[in-house]
């Protein structure tokens, strides 16, 4: 399955923020994008995605109900970190999508060795497939339970739209990240100063 995004590019810094960031706005993403946005933030392994890609095939019920539910979530991380950028009250259907997923995040943590190397992964108690979107609807769980505190950013390129958390230490960061937008501004506003001042 190539990358069409990379995990450096995943620039957010949380995974909820990220997962509304990196798939289609329109929340009309496909099984595909979704695999791949499991598989490059580590949620699935690469031997998991791979049994999951046939799983339309498969099993076409299966997979339609849960990326029906990954879409479903996907708007809701919208209209819920546009409504707390804007400092509205949340309401509660905004984040019934999120909640309705936490409801099927029963499990544990377990040691699992892949590869020869061990690695940390949440086991669910039920062998559903929703708790492949546990942890994004976790990371949302958290940033909104921060309430006002929360760091919750969108990026000042009006051209952009990307939602990020504010780790700076000022708590003034305007970019979604310098490589994308704020040295494009940059180079932008040197140019403009540059021409002006030649007339």
């Amino acid at each position: 399955m190539p990358d069409s995004f990379a995990s450096q590019d995943l620039i957010a810094g949380r995974l909820s923020l990220d997962f509304a960031n990196e798939l289609s706005p329109s929340s009309h993403f496909s099984w595909e994008e979704l695999l791949r946005f499991l598989l490059v933030t580590r949620i699935i392994s690469s031997e998991r995605s791979a049994q999951l890609l046939a799983l339309p095939q498969n099993d076409p019920q299966s997979a339609g109900t849960l990326l029906d539910k990954a879409q479903r979530l996907h708007a809701a991380l919208h209209q819920t970190f546009s409504t707390l950028l804007s400092k509205e009250a949340l309401l509660r259907d905004c984040v019934e999508p999120i909640n309705e997923v936490l409801r099927v995040t029963e499990g544990h943590d377990e040691l699992l060795q892949q590869n020869g190397k061990w690695g940390l992964e949440f086991v669910a108690r039920e062998g559903g497939l929703d708790w492949l979107l546990a942890a994004i609807a976790r990371s949302a769980a958290e940033l909104i339970a921060e309430g006002a505190s929360a760091r919750l950013r969108v990026c000042s390129n009006p051209d952009c739209g990307l939602f990020f958390y504010d780790t700076s230490r000022t708590r003034r960061r305007r970019w979604c990240s310098m490589s994308r937008c704020g040295n494009r501004h940059k180079v932008a506003a040197f140019s403009r100063r540059h021409s002006a001042g030649r007339r």
